[in-house]
């Protein structure tokens, strides 16, 4: 009876932590193309582990490189890639707490602001803090308001199912 009350906690642990997974749009309704105020757009969110980023763009048009902080500053995507994504519908999943930085390594995009950095936390600590400005020229003002693209992976309703599931399971 032991290992079906394992597996059981086991499959609960997976919903809850679906639950607050968070998919992000990068540049929300503008997603990755020029025009876009990445950098507020950044700074409009806190970013966990387990949350994915996606890259919409006309393949072709635009990239997306993930790079070191060195390349990210000067926007010189000749050193310093960790990754490089082409597809028009890129998805990366944020799976370490640590910085990460993107640009778009077209030429002249970078330098024209498509880039930006974010500062992911574990999934369980809170961010009380806002998020510090990043030290690069002021951007140009941001578009009109927009609604949120962040979408949870899952319902509410699956987290307090998923809750209640794990209850009743270690009453057995």
């Amino acid at each position: 009876m032991g290992e079906p009350k394992i597996f059981f906690m086991f499959l609960a642990m997976v919903f809850l932590k679906g639950a607050v997974s968070k998919v992000h749009t990068v540049g929300d309704e503008l997603q990755w193309n020029t025009g876009a105020n990445f950098g507020s757009w950044s700074q409009k969110y806190n970013f966990s582990v387990g949350d994915t980023l996606v890259f919409k763009y006309v393949k072709g048009q635009h990239n997306v490189y993930e790079v070191i902080e060195a390349t990210y500053r000067s926007c010189n995507g000749s050193t310093g890639i960790l990754a490089t994504y082409e597809s028009g519908n890129d998805q990366i999943e944020l799976d370490q707490a640590r910085k990460y930085w993107f640009i778009c390594n077209v030429g002249g995009h970078c330098l024209g602001g498509m880039r930006f950095f974010i500062d992911v936390k574990e999934a369980n600590s809170t961010n009380l803090r806002p998020p510090t400005p990043q030290s690069e020229p002021p951007p140009p003002p941001p578009p009109p308001a927009s609604s949120c693209a962040t979408i949870y992976v899952f319902d509410g309703w699956s987290f307090w199912i998923s809750l209640i599931a794990f209850g009743v399971l270690l009453q057995l």
